[in-house]
């Protein structure tokens, strides 16, 4: 009894416990921020978006960008949708991309064109391989996971789960822009 009584304050534990059925592991919101000395190797990654066309990290070479994870049916995905276009209609020079993590190409296209996005997402459902690539320090742990990814392809901010406010976000894109280069 002792040992179990440890985990009561484990928020995945409480949620499986608490048969949601929810389908999904929620995130905190939990912010990580990572100074540039102590950040992972670059990222390599390769996707098809849902229109068919080949999205991979050299598409961002020298860039700072925005990596949301996500898939439709993900109530935090939904409640975030509106931010994450704000946020990119408003970095036009931070170029963000989705990687849906569940969904076909067709059901991904619908949630982008009705939510407004105008950004790519990688259909990432049957291979994982873009999940796998961010699998470091700072996984994408749950959905959604939104990522900030410095000049030279390292991880450097990371919002584990809903974006509970774009002001967050948009001052994790403005350190790593100030970054020197």
């Amino acid at each position: 009894m002792l040992v179990l009584s440890g985990c009561t304050n484990d928020p995945l534990a409480e949620q499986y416990a608490s048969g949601s059925g929810q389908g999904y592991i929620s995130g905190d919101g939990a912010i990580t921020e990572i100074p540039a000395g102590q950040r992972d190797a670059p990222i390599v990654f390769s996707g098809v978006d849902e229109s068919g066309a080949t999205i991979t990290s050299d598409d961002f070479a020298g860039s700072v960008f925005v990596v949301n994870f996500w898939y439709a049916a993900c109530g935090p995905c939904r409640a975030e949708a509106p931010d994450l276009k704000a946020l990119s209609e408003q970095y036009t020079d931070v170029p963000f991309l989705g990687v849906n993590v569940s969904d076909s190409p067709d059901v991904a296209a619908t949630f982008t064109t009705k939510n407004g996005l105008g950004y790519p997402s990688i259909i990432d459902a049957n291979t994982a391989t873009v999940q796998l690539a961010f699998a470091g320090a700072v996984a994408p742990n749950a959905v959604p996971t939104t990522l900030v990814v410095d000049r030279e392809g390292r991880v450097a901010a990371r919002i584990s789960g809903l974006i509970r406010d774009k002001s967050i976000l948009a001052a994790m894109i403005d350190t790593v822009v100030a970054e020197k280069q």
